[in-house]
């Protein structure tokens, strides 16, 4: 514990508030809540703490904090503060369950269509759905019965959905905000659990149309009933008051909690939401943080109505969501509450194997490389890699690992500017500099290792431009490879020192990794550069050919091979007039007679 710490967990208030933790770089690493300030930060830095914590410990070379007057402010605040630093040891939630919704939008003459983002547009959204198939079944389903405008843009005639019964074509005819309004309330109703009424009515059309011999009409009403059987009374019924719900139970054990919401839409329950993730206060609040961010960062619509265990703080919970919180004692809420609590505590039970197994693949390979290196844990790693084909096209690229783990947002491709030639030396100078230039001007976080894929020269350019150019001392290692062109070992320190490591170890694994996915990286991008530069070097010079024809024809053959195959006919398939297509023809044969 440095004297900094020291001072400050000294002067602690004994009042609610968040803190901010913070690393050697001055970046918010963790963001918690209190309802004691003094008691939780201190708590950190004192008794014994598991592996995960403890990481988390040592990386804290400073910390900050905001009182508030009270636990709900406290914990509003968290969530804000988490949602502007994104930081790295926090409970963050991706958008990427991708749930499918049933949208009736907002315009004047409304369309139904299925979204996976629900946006406050003022349209009316319902779900989420299963999957995308079943929303798509009970979209089908209310196109037959309700014929609200299809196009996305409305045409100058009608279409075929007018003729069959499903549009009622405001291209072309007047439709009132009446009607639209009308339809979009039955369906709405329809949504929201009216469909037994809609049955009914159905029923009743077809035995009428039955009993007046009309046939076809009342073999259409049947079609129709059978549909919305087929669609919405699959599932089981759990609760006949048709209120959509959120049911969330949860478990925890060695640090980690595992949090199982189901979702019950029109009294059915449609799906489950998995969530696993490590924690470090305490559970019953960090589930409420889990919570709040659950509707806040997540594609999630907020029900009616949430069901928690009986521990959680319903009060604070209908503040932050604004939403009705009941902690059942008894009944069939009851019973689906312990249901999810039970899966909780099974799914957390059952990839407690994978989650240590992970956790050695990568946090412990990372801190053995360091301690292999003789350097921090090298939490951040950035690495390089040159691509050029006898000095054409010469191409760079990046990959970035954090936690041992690939963080493809922060990838990047660099084409190579003032280089001429096969100088993969002076080629990892120019993008060394270009890219810590820019780490500099906008204040981006450096990494804590640098491994460059080659041997002493392009670590000694990488080096002199980080240290005699830009005042930057990083450790930068390099990757040595055997006569297959494979990962055999790592050199770094001044002077260069091959750093020995056992095959199978898992910092050797890592290292694979890295290497492997940074020259599949470089090596995809410079073909995508060779070829769109081979394709346009032959077409550049001729007339009638810009950049729009250059792409029709890139989109419609795929490679330059295949156009100069094609005929005349074939180049004017793709969109291009027949005279410049004659002249792009001769063109393109006048350039294989000299290349023979």
């Amino acid at each position: 514990m440095n004297a900094i710490i020291k001072e400050k967990l000294a002067i602690l208030p004994d009042q609610p508030g968040c803190y901010l933790m913070k690393d050697k770089d001055g970046t918010v690493i963790y963001v918690g809540k209190a309802k004691v300030l003094k008691n939780r930060v201190r708590s950190y830095f004192t008794g014994s703490h598991d592996g995960k914590t403890l990481r988390l410990v040592n990386a804290i070379v400073d910390f900050e904090y905001i009182v508030t007057s009270s636990n709900i402010e406290a914990l509003i605040l968290e969530m804000n503060l988490i949602k502007k630093y994104d930081p790295k040891y926090n409970v963050m939630l991706k958008d990427d369950k991708g749930y499918p919704f049933i949208k009736i939008s907002n315009e004047r003459h409304p369309r139904l269509f299925i979204t996976r983002k629900v946006k406050k547009d003022g349209g009316k959204y319902f779900g989420p759905y299963p999957n995308v198939q079943a929303a798509n079944e009970t979209k089908r389903l209310l196109d037959r019965l309700y014929p609200l405008r299809k196009c996305s843009t409305i045409p100058d005639r009608v279409c075929l959905y007018h003729h069959i019964g499903q549009c009622l074509a405001p291209c072309v005819y007047e439709v009132t905000k009446e009607q639209n309004k009308e339809l979009v309330d039955e369906i709405a109703k329809f949504l929201n659990g009216g469909f037994k009424h809609v049955k009914e009515e159905l029923t009743e059309k077809m035995m009428n149309a039955s009993e007046n011999l009309e046939f076809e009409r009342a073999q259409e009403y049947r079609d129709q009933i059978s549909h919305i059987e087929a669609t919405m009374e699959k599932q089981k019924m759990m609760f006949n008051d048709f209120i959509n719900r959120d049911v969330f139970g949860y478990s925890y054990d060695k640090g980690w909690m595992c949090v199982q919401v189901f979702f019950i839409r029109q009294g059915k329950l449609i799906e489950r939401d998995v969530s696993m993730f490590p924690f470090y206060g305490e559970p019953e609040e960090d589930f409420l943080t889990f919570l709040g961010q659950f509707y806040q960062q997540s594609n999630h619509v907020k029900p009616k109505e949430v069901l928690l265990p009986e521990h959680v703080d319903c009060e604070i919970v209908e503040r932050l969501l604004e939403i009705k919180a009941h902690c059942p004692q008894k009944g069939k809420k009851k019973d689906l509450l312990n249901l999810a609590n039970k899966n909780a505590k099974i799914a957390l039970k059952e990839k407690f194997w994978l989650i240590e197994r992970d956790e050695e693949r990568t946090i412990k390979a990372i801190e053995n490389l360091g301690e292999k290196l003789n350097i921090d844990t090298p939490n951040r790693i950035e690495a390089f890699d040159n691509s050029n084909i006898q000095g054409t096209d010469p191409v760079s690229a990046m990959v970035v690992f954090v936690d041992g783990k690939p963080y493809k947002k922060e990838y990047r491709k660099y084409k190579i500017r003032t280089v001429e030639g096969p100088n993969d030396y002076d080629s990892m100078r120019e993008v060394v500099r270009r890219r810590y230039s820019r780490v500099l001007k906008d204040n981006l976080p450096l990494p804590d290792l640098i491994v460059i894929d080659g041997g002493k020269g392009q670590i000694a350019a990488a080096e002199d431009v980080l240290e005699n150019e830009l005042g930057l001392f990083v450790p930068v290692a390099g990757l040595v490879k055997d006569n297959k062109h494979r990962t055999s070992n790592i050199m770094i320190g001044n002077p260069l020192e091959v750093v020995p490591l056992e095959r199978n170890s898992q910092e050797f694994y890592l290292l694979q990794r890295i290497q492997d996915e940074v020259h599949r990286f470089a090596i995809t991008f410079h073909r995508q550069v060779r070829s769109k530069s081979s394709f346009q070097s032959v077409l550049d010079d001729i007339k009638g050919v810009g950049a729009k024809r250059k792409k029709m024809l890139l989109t419609h053959f795929g490679s330059l091979k295949k156009l100069k195959e094609a005929s005349i006919e074939e180049i004017q398939g793709a969109g291009i007039p027949k005279d410049t297509a004659t002249t792009i023809y001769s063109a393109l044969r006048e350039e294989d007679e000299k290349s023979d």
